[in-house]
């Protein structure tokens, strides 16, 4: 919408953006207030040349603000001459440390209705911003994506003041050839897959130095990881994903990356430092949970069980839904627990006994959570499944319904139990999507966006066909009877003709 801010929330397909349609740049006017937050540490001139090109740019300058979070400089940083109008430098809270810590600091004083994330060693084309913040005047669950490209150093006789009358003349490539720059593996992937709209996992591609959206998303999944010290950007984007949200990259978005990624650098170390981070935390990442017996901080499925049936079956289904091929997993018992009182009460003649009992069964199991209702979405679990007791998950019924929905994206399986009613697998990020559209019948919103496929009981708890009984070792087989049976004849015979 041209000039104007979306009252509405298109249903988008998975992550095909194609019903959106930008205005061109330069032909539209802004609304939208924005917050540049650069978290920096050091790097004074760097800095000076971010700030010089922000201050350069085509969005109208009433609606924006840079907040600069210094993250405990020696020496402190300071503005320089040339920065965006009403920049200011915030010290990062004295109770952490690291760029996520920073970024939170920014976004707790950030007044723009969309926070835009920025590095300090950053050299944005006057569009950047605008580039960027269109799209979130047509919907409000977008996180958009800058281009990047990377130069080993910036020229050295470039000043800020330089920069930024190339900036306003329209000529920064002359002094910094995007042409000639090293291309991130980001622009790759998103070229490669139709500017992210038929990727199945495009959270992967928003890595941290150009992004945004609105600021009531930011929020709304918690910021931030500061306990996450490297690729917090990715784990941020996959919480992002799991809250139902939409990745739009826009390379008109120009940017020069100042400096080589550490990937560049030292690949293997940077790749080690961030494999535990994501290992624990994304679970989509099967590749970083290969290790037998571990138990992760961010399980892969949560397994629903309704607590209608005496305390044996209970206890048959969470022992089956612990037991399957996929392992990685958390049941969640859902019952109205809050309500046994810590008080005196009689212990074999309880009204609630049976509850009690089984709450004294589970409690203290760390892979077992006792609830008294069903959370609106698993996330940043990516699976929910939900079944009756009485029907306990087969070995593989989980894995074979997880491979259902990702062979064709679905967002919801739903499994005709027969009589005993249905079970479903659903996708955290379908039910966020459901979520941010406000969508009364959570199913049809779903089909809409991922669709909704249907099973039968026997494609997911296959009958184990019946095995051959083995013979007992204490008895020779057909084989061995017969060879010990012609050994004996031929010694009978032996003896016969001597």
């Amino acid at each position: 919408m041209a000039g104007g801010v979306a009252t509405e929330r298109p249903p988008i397909r998975h992550n095909d953006y194609s019903p959106l349609d930008p205005p061109p740049l330069g032909d539209w006017d802004p609304s939208l207030s924005v917050s540049v937050i650069v978290p920096a540490y050091g790097g004074q001139h760097a800095l000076d040349l971010t700030l010089a090109s922000l201050a350069a740019q085509t969005y109208p300058g009433h609606l924006m603000e840079v907040i600069v979070v210094d993250d405990g400089s020696d020496p402190p940083l300071r503005l320089p001459e040339i920065a965006p109008e009403g920049a200011r430098i915030v010290s990062s809270a004295p109770d952490g440390w690291g760029i996520a810590h920073a970024l939170n600091t920014g976004a707790a004083v950030a007044e723009g209705r969309i926070i835009q994330r920025l590095d300090a060693d950053m050299v944005v084309w006057p569009e950047h911003i605008e580039a960027l913040a269109r799209w979130h005047h047509l919907s409000d669950y977008l996180v958009t994506i800058g281009g990047k490209r990377f130069v080993e150093e910036p020229p050295g006789d470039l000043s800020p003041e330089g920069l930024y009358e190339h900036a306003r003349a329209g000529s920064l490539g002359e002094v910094l050839d995007l042409s000639n720059a090293l291309a991130s593996s980001t622009e790759q992937t998103i070229s490669r897959t139709n500017g992210l709209r038929s990727s199945r996992n495009p959270y992967h591609v928003c890595t941290g130095p150009t992004v945004s959206m609105r600021r009531e998303t930011f929020h709304a999944v918690g910021g931030v990881d500061p306990g996450v010290l490297r690729g917090e950007d990715t784990e941020f984007a996959y919480r992002l994903a799991t809250h139902g949200v939409v990745f739009v990259p826009d390379m008109a978005a120009r940017a020069a990356h100042l400096g080589l990624p550490a990937q560049r650098l030292d690949r293997d170390r940077a790749v080690r430092a961030v494999a535990p981070y994501l290992a624990h935390r994304v679970p989509l990442r099967r590749d970083l949970r290969k290790d037998g017996g571990r138990r992760w901080l961010v399980p892969y499925v949560e397994v629903v069980l309704h607590v209608d049936a005496g305390e044996e079956r209970v206890r048959a289904a969470v022992s089956a839904a612990l037991e399957g091929s996929v392992s990685d997993v958390r049941v969640t018992l859902v019952a109205p627990w809050s309500r046994l009182s810590p008080g005196r009460h009689a212990v074999l003649g309880d009204p609630s006994f049976e509850l009690r009992l089984m709450r004294e069964h589970f409690a203290h199991d760390e892979r077992i959570r006792l609830a008294d209702e069903v959370s609106a979405t698993p996330g940043p679990t990516p699976f929910r499944y939900t079944g009756p007791v009485s029907v306990p998950l087969g070995r593989q019924t989980l894995e074979r319904m997880i491979a259902a929905v990702q062979e064709d994206r679905s967002g919801m399986l739903v499994v005709d139990l027969g009589e005993e009613g249905s079970a479903t697998l659903e996708r955290a990020e379908a039910l966020g999507r459901a979520r941010l559209l406000g969508a009364d019948d959570v199913v049809t919103s779903i089909k809409a966006t991922h669709g909704v496929r249907h099973g039968t009981k026997a494609e997911f708890w296959p009958v184990p066909r019946p095995q051959a009984p083995k013979p007992c070792a204490s008895q020779p087989s057909a084989s061995r009877a017969t060879r010990s049976l012609r050994s004996k004849l031929g010694a009978a015979l032996r003896q016969l003709r001597a």
